[in-house]
């Protein structure tokens, strides 16, 4: 197991290296080039990698880092407003979303539960590339970032309700009772126990022992990796405890620190993230899904900018910044890509279906991250004009 990890990482950091030097060369998005070397190394072509599971599972801690640091950045009452603002938006464009899913769905010929499923996944944006592709020390951007943070939010907690009641088919009726109850007792438990503990013991420990870098570091991903298990054991994601974990520290000066020196160690698991989702998909069923993927994808791409314009507008917003906020909603989520493995694995859909809403994440990503970086302010845009870290 030792030697095949330290292989895999070997071909996964060495490809991921020449892969993005070829991107900077050619000026084109660093993440599409991570998929791609997935989709090389993976099981469906040279099948270089052995251990998808392994890299997929590693990959998920990238996501974990990502949504601590997005919270850091939050300020609690800021984010409290903007989902007060924004929660009827994000329950009508999700149900716009998925009636565009399902209708493609039955075009083609999938059975009615495929293109429920199938409709159900396009209700989401992902987390990750907008987030990736979100400037942060912008003043001027800081708006139009609450609102895509904000709507993000909403969109994970209909996620995870889907989530709950996929878990539920394969459960007994006690269980899916208490899998309901669970996280609606435990969210507001969590968000109290965070502030408190953040208030009375983590600020006086990294007070007291601030001249040690290394201590603060530490304190951080263990705080970090703490809130996300337990949110995990309470029955929500481990991202909304990862985000819960930094919304908490937000409001204390030492948290711009720490979100400084965890940028190099989420990059590196998001590195495995992109390349895990390229790996994962089976080229041998291409052929059959790529034309209603396209579809999708590019009515996920057209569509939801104009859903986003004009609900937005009902919250006074100017039409710039809801079209910014549409466009970079555009893409499909990779809860979308939970949703199909799980629904393929209990026997809801086949795997053409599920491969359906895998090559439209896929696509959608390539998609929404060529448009963001050349229309919009982002880390990695290919202007200088339009690059903001």
């Amino acid at each position: 197991m030792e030697s095949s990890i330290v292989h895999s990482f070997f071909l996964i950091f060495a490809g991921a290296a020449v892969v993005a030097s070829i991107a900077l060369y050619t000026r084109q998005p660093m993440i599409i080039a991570y998929i791609a070397l997935g989709v090389l190394l993976g099981p469906s072509a040279l099948s270089l990698i052995n251990e998808p599971k392994l890299m997929d599972e590693m990959s998920h801690i990238g996501i974990i880092f990502l949504l601590f640091l997005l919270g850091l950045d939050m300020q609690p009452s800021h984010l409290i407003n903007m989902l007060k603002k924004a929660s009827w938006i994000a329950l009508l464009s999700s149900v716009a979303f998925a009636l565009l899913g399902f209708g493609v769905s039955i075009l083609y010929g999938y059975s009615q539960i495929e293109s429920i499923i199938i409709g159900i996944a396009m209700m989401f944006s992902s987390t990750i590339v907008c987030i990736k592709l979100l400037p942060t020390t912008a003043l001027h951007h800081k708006h139009t970032g609450e609102l895509v943070v904000g709507l993000l939010l909403l969109q994970d907690m209909i996620a995870i309700a889907v989530l709950l009641v996929l878990y539920s088919t394969s459960s007994t009726e006690d269980s899916t009772i208490m899998q309901y109850l669970k996280p609606l007792i435990a969210l507001p438990v969590l968000v109290t126990g965070a502030f408190l503990f953040v208030k009375y013991i983590l600020l006086k420990l990294i007070a007291r022992f601030d001249r040690f870098h290394e201590y603060i570091f530490l304190v951080s991903i263990g705080w970090c990796l703490s809130m996300a298990v337990l949110a995990e054991i309470a029955g929500l994601s481990a991202e909304m405890g990862a985000f819960i974990a930094g919304v908490a520290l937000a409001t204390s000066p030492i948290s711009q620190y720490i979100a400084t020196h965890l940028k190099p160690l989420r990059d590196f698991f998001l590195i495995l993230f992109f390349f895990s989702i390229g790996a994962s998909f089976n080229l041998d069923l291409l052929g059959l899904v790529i034309l209603p993927a396209l579809i999708l994808a590019v009515g996920s791409m057209l569509i939801k900018p104009v859903v986003f314009r004009y609900l937005l507008k009902g919250i006074k917003e100017d039409a710039s910044t809801s079209w910014e906020v549409g466009f970079r909603l555009g893409q499909v989520s990779e809860f979308s890509l939970l949703i199909a493995y799980l629904a393929a694995n209990i026997g809801l859909i086949g795997q053409e279906a599920s491969h359906v809403i895998q090559a439209t994440a896929i696509l959608s990503f390539a998609m929404s991250t060529y448009i963001v970086i050349l229309n919009y302010p982002s880390p990695i845009a290919i202007s200088d004009k339009l690059r903001r870290d």
